[in-house]
């Protein structure tokens, strides 16, 4: 019987694995309910149980944990934000606020179900992506993010610092309280022409490299994830010296593939290579299509550290049997 833990963390070693190994995730809630685990305990618990029955279903050879339910800030909550002022209504919530006593609960009660047979990681989203999905997903405000930023850059630092002050206690609890082998951090370029790279290194970069060299200290690893789809797209060199161990970014978005993206993070372990939007290969393709896709997406990157995977979240309809012969066909690659 093959150990999939070890199959995995050879890939996570950047070494050929035994196999080349698969994985793939998707929400267990719409996006209206992200942000809303706290006052609705039931979307937690479906969260709890979609997650079970997929591991259960798919058998990942890793598993991503979504902290759907616990998207945004809680201090954002049924607030009001016109102006750049009203984002001094962000307060950080402290060490056992309940969005982190229930963020270790689940967490702790996922990895017992899994009885550490994968390693496991969880989604935690970067301060300033968490202001921006409260603001997208539950205001249904795309725009409101980069007005408020650019109306005064300080003052949404600000706020993004009280968030990290609580992302910087999850993350402690995490190491402390759960056996978690890591965390899937979420990033995203500001969706602004004007925030370039001195913008992105003044205003956006201390955070994230806070909360990041936080986890390696705690012996976290790190899955670092450049989140990009349809016209949110990212310079990935933004990210190239960012603490991490694996990365994952939209290769048909940014037009990188595994191959270069490797090249271009200095030969880390990689994750993707599939479309994640529907109607594209990995939905409407045939198993031919597939594993012709798969094979040659393998002859150019190589099997070394890679593990084959999507851009992002896949659409939770997806047959789990096409997300099965995507990882048959890794499984059976002999380049």
């Amino acid at each position: 019987m093959e150990n999939r833990k070890q199959i995995i963390e050879q890939a996570f070693a950047n070494e050929i694995p035994e196999r080349v190994p698969a994985a793939f995730w998707y929400h267990f809630t719409d996006f209206s309910e992200h942000c809303r685990g706290l006052s609705n305990p039931e979307i937690i618990q479906r969260v709890i149980d979609g997650h079970k029955k997929m591991y259960d279903e798919l058998k990942p050879d890793f598993l991503k944990i979504m902290s759907d339910g616990f998207f945004g800030h809680p201090s954002m909550i049924d607030q009001e934000f016109n102006e750049a002022s009203d984002l001094t209504k962000i307060k950080a919530l402290g060490p056992d606020h309940p969005w982190i006593e229930k963020q270790i609960a689940m967490v702790n009660e996922l990895i017992e179900y899994t009885n550490h047979e994968v390693p496991i990681f969880y989604s935690i989203f970067s301060p300033l992506s968490a202001i921006r999905l409260h603001f997208f997903e539950d205001e249904n405000d795309s725009e409101k993010f980069t007005r408020l930023f650019f109306e005064d850059p300080d003052q949404m630092v600000s706020a993004a610092k009280e968030i990290e002050k609580d992302l910087l206690n999850l993350v402690d609890r995490l190491a402390k309280e759960t056996d978690i082998d890591g965390i899937y951090y979420s990033v995203q370029e500001v969706q602004d022409p004007r925030a370039d790279e001195t913008f992105h290194k003044k205003y956006v970069k201390d955070s994230d490299i806070s909360i990041l060299k936080s986890a390696h200290d705690h012996g976290l690893k790190i899955l670092l994830h450049i989140c990009g789809w349809g016209d949110f797209t990212n310079n990935l060199k933004l990210y190239t010296d960012y603490p991490c161990d694996i990365v994952n970014w939209a290769t048909h978005t940014e037009r990188i593939s595994l191959k270069e993206g490797k090249k271009l993070f200095g030969d880390k372990p990689v994750v993707g290579g599939f479309d994640n939007n529907p109607g594209t290969l990995l939905y409407e393709g045939s198993d031919e299509e597939i594993k012709a896709y798969v094979e040659e997406l393998l002859q150019e990157s190589g099997t070394k550290g890679v593990i084959i995977g999507a851009d992002c979240t896949v659409d939770p309809s997806i047959d789990h049997k096409r997300l099965q012969f995507v990882r048959e066909v890794a499984k059976n690659f002999r380049g």
